[in-house]
C-alpha cells in the first residue's frame, strides 16, 4: 500500500469508529478482508488510526467529526502537507477542498487537551495542577513494558535472551520486575522468551502496585478480581506462594490456566462461594475502572464512558472494596487498586473506607501518572487491625 492508500484506509476506519464500532473491532474487521495488506501495511494503518483516537477532539476541531477532515489534521500535526498525501490518484484520498485547506481554533480546553466536555470540570477538580499535563500524556503513544517472571529468571538474563531474539530492552528505573522495550515490541509475542514464560507484556506501572507488598505476607493470597490473570501471575512470582483466582464473571478467566501452566505459576482459580470459606493473609483488588490512566492504550475508552458509567463504577468499586475486606484475615492485608487517574476513584474512596472501618489502617498509597515510565495507576495498601 502507499502512503496515502494508508490514509484513506484510516480514514474509513474512524469513520467506522465514530457510528459506534471500537477501534479494535474497526481494525480486526478491516485487516481480515483486506488480504493485499501486509503486516507493514496493517501496523502502519492501526498507528493512523490510534493515533487520530488519542486526539480526536483537537483533530476534529480543524474541520469535523469525521475521518476526513481528521486525518488532514493529523498529517498537518506530523508536519506532512496534507496535499501531497489527498492527491486523488488511486487509492488516495480525494483532492482538499478550499474549506479543508482552512485551520480553526480551539473553542475549549476540553476539545484542545482531548476530553469529553462532561469529564473535562471533573478531570481538573481531580488532578488540579497536572490536569492539562495528564491530558497532554494520554495523546502520546505508550510504550511497551514486559513483566520478568522473577521466580525463573533474573532481569538482565531476559534482557539478554530478549536482546538475542532482536528484542531491546532497558532496565526500569524503579520497578524491579520491569524491562522497558526499545525495539522489538511487535515481536514479543512471538518469541521464544515470551513462549516459555519468562516475561508477560505488563505495565510497569501495574508491576509497581505488586512489588509494593515488601513484608511477609501470612495466610493465603486471593487476587479478587482476577479477570485475564496478569496480577494473579505477578503475585505468584513476586511472593513464590499459591495464589488463588477469583472473578465475578469466570468467563474471564478462561485463559489463565494456560498462562499460569506457561509460567509455571501456582495458581487455583475459585468460585464466589469457594472463597467464601476462607480468610486471606492478602486480598489483591484490582478493581473495574474508567481506565483513565491507560487511555493511551486504549483511546476509544476515553470516548465510550458517560457521566453514568462513571457513577456506576463508583459505586461498584466501594462494593467491592468492602466485600473484599470482608475476607482478610486480622492483621492480614488488602490491595485496592485501579488504573484511573481520578482521585474520586483512588483516593476519595479509601478515605471513604477508612472513615466506615475505624480498625482499618492505611499502609502506602502512591498515585502513578502516565509518562515514560508507565501508565496512570493508582494502589493503596491497607491493614486489617
Amino acid at each position: 500500500m502507499t502512503p496515502a492508500a494508508r490514509v484513506q484506509a484510516a480514514i474509513e476506519l474512524i469513520d467506522d469508529f465514530l457510528t459506534g464500532r471500537s477501534g479494535e473491532m474497526a481494525l480486526t474487521a478491516w485487516a481480515r478482508r483486506s488480504r493485499y495488506a501486509g503486516s507493514g501495511d496493517r501496523a502502519a494503518v492501526r498507528d493512523h488510526v490510534y493515533d487520530a483516537l488519542r486526539h480526536l477532539r483537537s483533530y476534529a476541531a480543524c474541520g469535523g467529526m469525521s475521518g476526513r477532515p481528521i486525518m488532514i489534521a493529523a498529517l498537518r500535526q506530523q508536519g506532512i502537507d496534507p496535499h501531497s498525501i489527498f492527491t486523488g490518484d488511486r487509492f488516495a484520498p480525494e483532492t482538499l477542498s478550499a474549506k479543508e485547506q482552512e485551520q480553526s481554533d480551539f473553542s475549549s480546553e476540553a476539545e484542545q487537551f482531548d476530553i469529553p466536555d462532561w469529564l473535562w470540570p471533573i478531570w481538573c477538580q481531580d488532578l488540579t495542577d497536572d490536569a492539562q499535563l495528564v491530558a497532554g500524556n494520554l495523546r502520546q503513544r505508550a510504550p511497551v513494558f514486559l513483566r520478568v517472571n522473577i521466580a525463573r529468571t533474573t532481569r538482565e538474563a531476559a534482557s539478554q535472551k530478549l536482546r538475542d531474539e532482536s528484542i531491546n530492552t532497558e532496565i526500569h528505573p524503579s520497578v524491579p520486575t520491569a524491562l522497558k522495550v526499545i525495539d522489538g515490541a511487535r515481536k514479543v509475542a512471538q518469541s521464544d522468551s515470551y513462549r516459555q514464560g519468562l516475561v508477560e507484556l505488563q505495565d510497569a506501572s501495574s508491576q509497581a502496585s505488586v512489588c509494593a507488598l515488601i513484608s511477609e505476607i501470612k495466610g493465603p493470597v486471593l487476587d479478587y478480581c482476577a479477570g485475564g490473570g496478569g496480577k494473579a501471575l505477578a503475585l505468584a512470582a513476586w511472593l513464590g506462594k499459591k495464589v488463588h483466582a477469583h472473578d465475578a464473571l469466570a468467563s474471564r478467566m478462561k485463559d489463565l490456566p494456560v498462562r499460569a501452566k506457561r509460567a509455571q505459576a501456582d495458581i487455583v482459580l475459585k468460585t464466589t462461594d469457594q472463597i467464601q470459606q476462607t480468610k486471606y493473609g492478602l486480598v489483591f483488588c484490582d478493581v473495574p475502572c474508567s481506565g483513565s490512566g491507560a487511555w493511551r492504550r486504549d483511546p476509544s475508552g476515553k470516548w465510550r464512558l458517560g457521566a453514568d458509567q462513571l457513577n456506576d463504577l463508583l459505586i461498584s468499586q466501594f462494593d467491592i472494596l468492602s466485600n473484599a475486606a470482608a475476607l482478610v484475615s486480622p492483621n492480614g492485608v488488602l490491595l485496592y487498586a485501579t488504573c484511573s487517574v481520578l482521585d474520586r476513584e483512588n483516593g476519595q474512596q479509601i478515605s471513604r473506607f477508612l472513615k466506615q472501618h475505624s480498625h482499618w489502617s492505611l499502609v502506602k498509597s502512591q498515585q502513578f501518572f502516565p509518562g515514560s515510565d508507565g501508565d496512570g495507576f493508582f494502589f493503596a495498601v491497607l491493614q486489617n487491625g
